[in-house]
């Protein structure tokens, strides 16, 4: 009897291990690939053959494999060293600094693909100025993308004139496009007005791209000449869509 038990128990021993090995999932080929692929950074060599297009075009995949969760690790350790080397990033994003719009996520790209420049309402000053200029002019990126926001905090603060500190000096530069934007408006244009805050915050990006080229000829000169786009964009925080204006 204790003979049988001792051969049933290493019976059911080897059934066990022979499960285990039977259920153990075989690492899927294109997720591997997947990783090997976004851990690569970008070179010099392939930012010089990008042009404008190109990176809007990549720009606008990422945010579609954002929203459909369709996401890869990017910011991983063989990434992180091979940064350490040097930097040629495709484009260069001034967003606001609403935590719920992490930029890199929602481009779907990683350490050393982006500039991000953000300051609150995606205004524009000279250090922005010299900011884009940098990245364009002496780093290589193609695009400069003004990235506004749904619910944005600083346009809400705007329409409703608040002052507080040298948030006051920063609202300011937002005001304008407030008042143009009220006299167009039939309906309320108070900051609870979904509607006419949306309007405001694409008026204000829009503008920020023109004062961009206004006062900065640089990089006007270099938009002409065709190597660089300065483009605005709006993202839905409801639904994760970056709409490109």
């Amino acid at each position: 009897m204790k003979q049988f038990l001792i051969t049933l128990t290493g019976f059911t021993l080897v059934c066990f291990v022979c499960s285990c090995s039977q259920n153990k999932q075989t690492p899927n080929t294109s997720d591997a690939m997947a990783d090997s692929i976004s851990s690569s950074m970008i070179t010099k060599s392939e930012q010089e053959h990008l042009s404008p297009d190109d990176v809007i075009a990549s720009l606008k995949k990422g945010n579609q494999e954002f929203v459909k969760d369709r996401l890869t690790v990017r910011n991983n350790t063989t990434r992180v060293h091979a940064a350490s080397s040097g930097q040629y990033p495709e484009a260069i994003v001034l967003s606001c600094i609403d935590s719920r719009v992490p930029v890199e996520d929602i481009f779907h790209k990683g350490i050393g693909d982006l500039f991000v420049t953000r300051v609150a309402g995606n205004i524009v000053d000279e250090d922005i100025l010299g900011s884009l200029e940098y990245a364009c002019k002496i780093s290589g990126s193609k695009i400069i993308v003004v990235l506004g926001h749904e619910h944005c905090g600083a346009i809400k603060g705007a329409i409703d004139n608040e002052k507080i500190g040298n948030v006051t000096v920063l609202l300011a530069k937002i005001q304008p496009i407030v008042q143009e934007e009220k006299s167009k408006f039939k309906d309320d244009t108070t900051s609870k007005n979904e509607k006419f805050v949306a309007a405001v915050c694409q008026k204000n990006v829009l503008h920020s791209v023109e004062f961009i080229r206004k006062q900065s000829p640089v990089l006007k000169e270099m938009e002409q000449k065709g190597q660089i786009k300065i483009i605005g964009a709006v993202y839905n925080m409801e639904s994760g869509v970056i709409e490109f204006l």
